[in-house]
């Protein structure tokens, strides 16, 4: 493929992305939406970060599933889970789950 097909390519992809994205930010406010779907509507962004962070935490790094329950990162994203449960600050709760795995991978000699 040379660079001005994949610039199109690239283009393309871009301004399809922005299209559908900005398809919803235009009708969301001209369309009438029923209260149970706008209700259901308020756990869409719940859900995707569950979706984007689970197999993170029950996959190694190469794909597989962990064989352990002693698995670092699960045990990092359970703290952190914990902390942010808890005390309610993002901030707190990265330090607290960023800081558990690099402890227990330094422990397990990941490192």
């Amino acid at each position: 493929m040379d660079n001005f097909t994949l610039m199109l390519v690239i283009l393309a992809a871009g301004l399809g992305t922005f299209a559908l994205r900005y398809s919803f930010i235009y009708l969301l406010g001209r369309v009438h939406m029923p209260v149970p779907l706008r209700r259901a509507m308020r756990f869409v962004p719940a859900a995707v970060l569950a979706a984007l962070v689970l197999p993170a935490l029950v996959l190694t790094p190469q794909g597989a599933p962990a064989s352990t329950a002693l698995n670092p990162r699960l045990l990092a994203g359970v703290v952190a889970a914990l902390v942010m449960w808890r005390s309610r600050r993002m901030p707190l709760s990265l330090v607290a789950g960023m800081g558990t795995l690099w402890t227990l991978e330094a422990l397990a000699g990941h490192y």
